[in-house]
């Protein structure tokens, strides 16, 4: 079926493009990019999935990307007001304006779509940081769980951090309806919290207020935000939704501030940055035992610490890490993000392959656009299940995610589905852009080595183990070889001796 875009008339199924009744000639790349652009339906598409969707299994560089968005823009032409069709969106891709229609929010929701930009840090000292942007993550949080609000992922709504943008392009360029912002000053036991909700498409604003009150008040405060914003954004909300929001977090204010530094610890992906983490989420264990927020995070902290080999902090940290998995599985509650924290680590140290991948579908189940649990659901499927079931996941993840180190995962992941598949120059490129984006992950070294060793190529597979060494000296082929997996094969074959 045709659409209409301005003058334009564009049929995706005969690949092609009219203005006014004249055929505009569309080359095969450029109208690949206009399929892949109107079926998002105004929200941005990653320019990884572009040229995913551009170029299929192909190994590109971004700039021919950028020549066919140029091309392409020149074929359009511009609207009455002489703006593009298509717009740039800053560090993640580009979308389509789609004319006269509803605010754009992710692919295919008809939901109102909010994105929580991050809230600016008033207290003076940037090491506060973490408490403003923990603050704005939880709300992000809490929004998420109602089933009639769609909530931009904090990985594209903090990259305005620190950038001064006016709201009507930020909420164009997220595809929001709705922005909401402010500010967090932090003195001392006294903290003062500034909330404005904002219409994208105006740049009016909703309502604003400001909370004073003592620190221990912020979990108030962050209630009263979320439900302000659901009242004015989706009335239909109902107050269980809202009340299951508050069931994991911290009881104290001051376990809630050695979470969100243990948070922050954990995003430096260093062996120093994680034992910090860890540190302080045993203390916060000895205040609340079976919180869930904080269970989820001590599990992640060390499965990762034993899957880069990192030295451990307890001779028995394996089955702590276990342990701690199924106490928080226990007293998770239906939290998405907790349960795949927890699935992951069953199956890597605790290699308890099905409990594993049930837990994991429960999560998938229970929030289905967690990038986090997409990324997760297909490490398992790769090392323990179905190849192709772990790539509908990466696929789904890098459809929603921004091209930042949150998505290591999905693209490291997908590179190792590939190598298994023999698809090698297809893998060093999801490799490469893993990389690109995070090099502290020794997964991806993992890839390139093979990657490259597959080609044929040694001397770049030595030069990317030499470099592995230096951010985890520990590691030996002989230990991915044996990796924990229901299908240790597949390792075998994905790192062969040479």
């Amino acid at each position: 079926m045709p659409h209409a875009i301005g003058p334009l008339l564009f049929d995706p199924a005969q690949r092609t493009l009219t203005r006014d009744g004249v055929a505009v000639e569309l080359g095969q790349r450029a109208a690949d990019l206009l399929v892949a652009l109107m079926d998002a339906k105004g929200a941005p598409v990653p320019k990884a999935d572009l040229m995913d969707r551009v170029w299929p299994g192909s190994v590109v560089e971004e700039g021919n990307l950028t020549v066919q968005i140029a091309n392409l823009r020149k074929l359009m032409g511009t609207d009455a007001k002489g703006r593009d069709w298509i717009v740039t969106v800053p560090r993640l891709g580009y979308r389509l304006v789609v004319p006269d229609g509803p605010a754009p929010g992710p692919v295919g929701t008809t939901r109102p779509v909010i994105a929580a930009l991050p809230f600016q840090n008033l207290s003076g000292d940037v090491d506060s940081d973490y408490f403003a942007d923990g603050v704005v993550a939880d709300i992000l949080a809490a929004l998420s769980r109602f089933g009639k609000l769609a909530v931009v992922s904090r990985s594209s709504s903090f990259v305005y951090k620190g950038r001064s943008q006016e709201s009507r392009s930020v909420a164009a360029e997220l595809g929001a309806g709705y922005l909401l912002e402010g500010s967090v000053r932090r003195a001392g036991a006294r903290l003062r919290i500034t909330a404005q909700l904002v219409e994208g498409a105006t740049g009016v604003s909703l309502w604003t207020e400001r909370f004073d009150g003592d620190l221990a008040e912020v979990f108030d405060f962050q209630d009263r935000i979320t439900e302000r914003v659901a009242t004015l954004v989706a009335p239909a909300i109902e107050a269980t939704e809202l009340a299951q929001s508050r069931q994991s977090r911290p009881e104290s204010i001051l376990t809630y501030d050695i979470l969100l530094r243990a948070k922050a610890f954990l995003d430096d992906e260093t062996e120093a940055g994680n034992r910090a983490a860890h540190d302080l989420l045993e203390k916060a264990l000895q205040q609340e035992p079976h919180n869930p927020q904080i269970l989820g995070h001590i599990v992640w902290a060390l499965e990762h610490r034993c899957a880069m080999g990192w030295p451990l902090i307890h001779p028995d940290d394996v089955q702590r890490c276990v342990d701690y998995a199924r106490r928080g599985i226990q007293h998770a509650a239906g939290d998405a993000r907790v349960l795949g924290q927890c699935a992951i680590a069953l199956i890597q140290p605790g290699r308890d392959y099905e409990a594993g991948m049930a837990v994991i579908e429960q999560a998938a189940r229970a929030n289905p656009n967690d990038i986090y649990v997409l990324q997760v659901a297909g490490v398992m499927h790769a090392h323990s299940g179905d190849l192709d079931t772990a790539l509908h996941y990466f696929d789904r993840a890098l459809r929603r995610g921004l091209a930042d180190s949150s998505i290591r995962f999905a693209l490291t992941g997908s590179a190792h589905v590939h190598i298994l598949k023999g698809n090698h120059s297809v893998a060093l490129g999801f490799a490469s852009r893993s990389l690109a984006l995070n090099d502290r992950f020794d997964a991806t070294y993992w890839m390139l080595i093979a990657g490259h060793a597959h080609l044929g190529q040694i001397d770049k597979a030595r030069d990317w183990l030499r470099a592995l060494l230096t951010i985890a000296p520990h590691v030996s082929l002989a230990r991915r070889q044996h990796a924990k997996a229901k299908k240790p094969g597949r390792m075998a074959r994905a790192f062969p001796h040479g």
